[in-house]
C-alpha cells in the first residue's frame, strides 16, 4: 500500500492492502487494465528517450554510465519515481517478471547515480562535474521535491516486492536531507522546499523502517519553514503554518503540504495543526474547489490577502473565493492526485463520509479526465469549457498531448489509476467501511490491537456496474472455514455518497431470502456511514439501491461565471456536452430547461462504453442582425426550438477530435419556458 497507517497510533482506520483488493470489473478495472497495458509502457518509453525527455539519460550521465549533458526538466528525477510506482503496480498485480527485472535495473543505475553522501539529484551531480550547476541554489531546481517522490517510491518498493535495493538508496538520501535541515536549524539560513513531497516520503520511511529518525525529521522540517524568510504565498510560507486559516497560493504544493501535515497528525498529536487542516480543508471545498474537483483556478493569480505593496503573482493559484473561471480553468491534474492523498489522510484520522466524498469526486472526474481513454494522451491542466478558437494563447493546448514539457502529471496520474484499488475498503477493529464502489474482490483482515492485521478468513465480493448504476451487491465468502467461523460478528460501515437523494439498503439472509434489515434513504443521509451488524457472513448478502437520477446543479450565486447556469450530474459523476453532439453552430446557442428528462443510454467512445444522457434542449434561433463578435449589442426578444442532444461523463470528453465542450449550460426554468409558448 502507499500509505501504511496500521501502526499510526491517531489513525482510526487503515486501507487494505494492494495484494488483498482487486477490481474484477467496470471503469475502475478498465483503467487498471489501460494503466497496464498503455500508461506504464508509453511513458516507459518517454522516459527511455533521449530526445524526448532525457530522464533516463540523465541517471547515466550521472552514473558515470554515459557521456554528455543534463537535459529535460529538473523535476524529471521525481517524475521516474512516480512512475516506478505505478509500474511496481502493474507488475507485482500482472506477474510482469520482465518489468520487475528491469525496475531492479533501475534502481541499480539510480545507486550508481547517488553521491557518497547520499545526494541525488541528476542535474546538480551533471552540473558539479562541469561547472554549470550547483546543490541546493535554487528552490526551484526541486532537489528536495525529487527527495521525497524517492522515498515513497522506495517504500512501495520494499512493500510490493521484499527487496530492500530502493529502500536503501532512500535511507541515504534522507540521512544527507537529516544533515541539510540540521545545518538550516543551525544557521538560521531556511529555505522552504517546493511541493513538499518528502513530508508524505519521510512519514512513509518511518513507517516502513520504524526508525523514529524519519519521524523526528518530518517534524523538524514542518517546524523550520516558520523560519523561512520572506515567505511566499506560492509556497504557502508567508504566514506561519498554524495561521492558515484558507487555502491559497500554489494548487500543488499546497495540497501537498496539507496531506504531509495530515500524515504527521496520524504520527503525533498536533491539535495546532488539526485546527489547520480543518480550516483550510473547508476554505478549499466550500468555496474553491470546482465541480469536477479540479483545484488551482487562475494561471497566474495575484495573491488575494498580501499587502498590496507586496503583491505576488501565484502560478496555477488558490484565488478568491468563490473565483473559479471555466475556459481557462488550470487545475492541474497533479493538484487533485494531491487532493485524493490529502482526502485519504483526513479520513483516516476523522472516518468522516465528506473526505470520502471529495475523493471520489477528485477520482472520477478531473483525474480520469486528464487522460484519453487509450491511456496515451495527457491533460496538464482541465478546463471546463473549450471554444473552437480563442482570442488568446492558454499555456497548455485545449487537446490532451503524448508528451508535455511539464511531465510531472502523466507518471503521478499512472500511479494513481495503479493504486485505486486500496482506495476500495478501509478497516478498524470492529469492522469494514466502504469508499469506492466498484467490482470487486477483497481479502479482509482486521487490525489487532497492535496494529497488525488478524486474518478473518472474510472473502468480500462486491458486484456493481457502479459509477453508472446505483445497484450494489455484497456477499460474503470463506477462504479457510474455520477462519471464518471464528471471525465472529463484525460491522459493515456503508457509505452514503451526498449525492443520494433516495434509496434502500437491505441485508437478506440468503438460506430464506428473507430481509432481516432494512433502511429507506433521503437526502438527509447523503454524505454519512450507517452500520450493519454482520452475523453468519456467508448466509448473508448487502444490496444496495442508490437511486440513480440526472439532477441540475447550481453555483453559489458569487460564482460569477456560473451565474444562470447549470451543471448535470448523474451519481458520482460530473457531465459534458460536446459540439458534435449537438446540432447547434456552437454549443453557446444552447439552453437546458429546468425540467428536462434526461435518460441513460450506452454510449461507445475509442472502443470502450460509458453511460451518455440523452434529452431535448433548446436552441436559441438569432435574430437577424446579431453579431458574434460584438462585445456589446441590443437584446433582442429570441425563440427556441427544441434539439436532441447528448452529454457524456465529463472524463470522457477530448476523446474524438476538436470541437466545443460545455460542463455549465443557461438554464431556462419550466415556469419561464411555458409563459413564453403562452405568448
Amino acid at each position: 500500500m502507499l500509505t501504511d497507517t496500521r501502526k499510526s497510533p491517531n489513525a482510526g482506520l487503515q486501507g487494505l492492502p494492494f495484494s488483498d483488493v482487486e477490481w474484477t470489473g467496470g471503469l475502475y478495472k478498465e483503467r487498471f487494465d489501460t494503466c497496464t497495458a498503455s500508461m506504464v509502457p508509453h511513458l516507459q518509453k518517454m522516459f527511455e528517450s533521449r530526445d524526448i525527455s532525457h530522464v533516463l539519460e540523465n541517471f547515466k550521465i550521472a552514473a558515470g554510465d554515459a557521456d554528455g549533458d543534463f537535459d529535460g526538466t529538473v523535476f524529471g528525477d521525481g517524475d521516474f519515481y512516480k512512475w516506478m510506482e505505478a509500474a511496481v503496480y502493474t507488475a507485482v498485480r500482472s506477474d510482469n517478471r520482465e518489468l520487475l527485472e528491469r525496475l531492479e535495473e533501475y534502481v541499480a543505475l539510480i545507486g550508481r547515480a547517488q553521491q557518497p553522501d547520499g545526494y541525488i539529484s541528476t542535474k546538480q551531480i551533471i552540473g558539479e562535474r562541469n561547472g554549470k550547476a550547483a546543490r541546493l541554489g535554487d528552490i526551484n531546481d526541486f532537489e528536495v521535491y525529487n527527495f521525497g517522490h524517492l522515498f515513497t517510491s522506495a517504500c512501495l518498493y520494499k512493500r510490493l516486492t521484499g527487496k530492500d535495493s530502493f529502500l536503501t538508496i532512500a535511507r541515504k538520501a534522507a540521512g544527507y536531507l537529516k544533515n541539510l535541515y540540521d545545518r538550516a536549524e543551525e544557521s538560521g539560513e531556511v529555505q522552504t522546499a517546493v511541493c513538499p513531497s518528502h513530508y508524505m516520503g519521510l512519514a512513509e520511511l518511518y513507517r516502513t523502517t520504524g526508525d523514529r529518525d524519519y519521524l523526528e525529521l518530518l517534524k523538524k522540517a514542518v517546524t523550520l519553514r516558520d523560519s523561512v524568510k520572506e515567505g511566499l504565498d506560492d509556497n504557502q510560507d508567508r504566514l506561519p503554518l498554524k495561521e492558515h486559516d484558507r487555502i491559497i497560493g500554489h494548487a500543488v504544493r499546497a495540497n501537498y503540504l496539507y496531506a504531509g501535515v495530515a500524515d504527521l497528525c496520524l504520527e503525533e498529536e498536533e491539535p495546532e495543526l488539526a485546527e489547520v487542516l480543518h480550516k483550510v480543508w473547508n476554505s478549499l471545498v466550500t468555496q474553491k474547489m470546482y465541480i469536477t474537483g479540479g483545484c488551482g483556478a487562475l494561471y497566474n493569480g495575484a495573491s488575494p490577502y498580501g499587502n498590496f505593496f507586496t503583491h505576488q503573482l501565484v502560478h496555477q493559484a488558490y484565488g478568491y473565493e468563490y473565483q473559479l473561471p471555466n475556459v481557462t480553468a488550470y487545475n492541474e491534474t497533479c493538484a487533485s492526485v494531491g487532493g485524493v492523498y490529502w482526502a485519504w489522510r483526513m479520513f483516516c484520522l476523522e472516518k468522516r463520509a465528506e473526505y470520502v466524498d471529495v475523493l471520489e469526486r477528485m477520482i472520477l472526474n478531473v483525474n480520469l479526465a486528464a487522460v484519453s481513454m487509450d491511456g496515451r494522451r495527457f491533460f496538464y491542466e482541465n478546463m471546463l469549457r473549450r471554444a473552437k478558437k480563442l482570442p488568446y494563447e492558454l499555456i497548455w493546448g485545449q487537446e490532451r498531448a503524448e508528451y508535455i514539457l511539464s511531465y510531472c502529471c502523466p507518471p503521478n496520474l499512472a500511479r494513481l489509476m495503479a493504486q485505486m484499488s486500496e482506495y476500495a475498503y478501509a478497516v478498524d477493529e470492529d469492522g469494514i467501511y466502504t469508499l469506492l464502489y466498484g467490482a470487486s474482490r477483497a481479502r479482509v483482515a482486521f487490525p489487532g490491537k497492535d496494529g497488525e492485521k488478524q486474518d478473518s478468513g472474510l472473502i468480500l465480493v462486491q458486484e456493481t456496474g457502479y459509477p453508472y448504476d446505483g445497484n450494489i451487491r455484497f456477499t460474503f465468502e470463506e477462504e479457510e472455514t474455520q477462519a471464518l467461523k471464528s471471525c465472529g460478528s463484525f460491522s459493515l460501515h456503508l457509505r452514503i455518497p451526498s449525492w443520494v437523494r433516495n434509496g434502500t439498503v437491505r441485508c437478506r439472509n440468503r438460506r430464506t431470502g428473507e430481509d432481516e434489515e432494512s433502511y429507506s434513504l433521503s437526502r438527509k443521509d447523503g454524505g454519512t456511514y450507517i452500520c450493519l451488524k454482520i452475523e453468519d457472513p456467508k448466509n448473508r448478502e448487502i444490496l444496495v439501491d442508490f437511486a440513480m437520477e440526472a439532477r441540475l446543479t447550481c453555483a453559489h450565486p458569487l460564482v460569477e461565471e456560473d451565474s444562470g447556469q447549470v451543471a448535470v450530474e448523474r451519481g458520482p459523476l460530473v457531465y459534458c456536452i460536446e459540439g458534435m453532439d449537438a446540432a447547434a453552430e456552437t454549443l453557446d446557442d444552447l439552453m437546458i430547461p429546468s425540467d428536462i428528462r434526461l435518460e441513460p443510454e450506452d454510449f461507445v467512445i475509442e472502443g470502450r462504453t460509458v453511460t451518455s444522457l440523452k434529452g431535448s434542449f433548446l436552441l436559441r434561433k438569432r435574430e437577424d442582425g446579431y453579431d458574434r463578435n460584438a462585445l456589446y449589442q441590443d437584446y433582442g426578444n429570441r425563440e427556441y426550438e427544441e434539439i436532441t442532444a447528448r452529454m457524456i461523463p465529463y472524463f470522457a470528453w477530448d476523446n474524438r477530435g476538436m470541437d466545443e465542450m460545455r460542463v455549465w449550460l443557461p438554464v431556462m426554468d419550466a415556469g419561464e419556458r411555458r409563459a413564453g409558448r403562452e405568448n
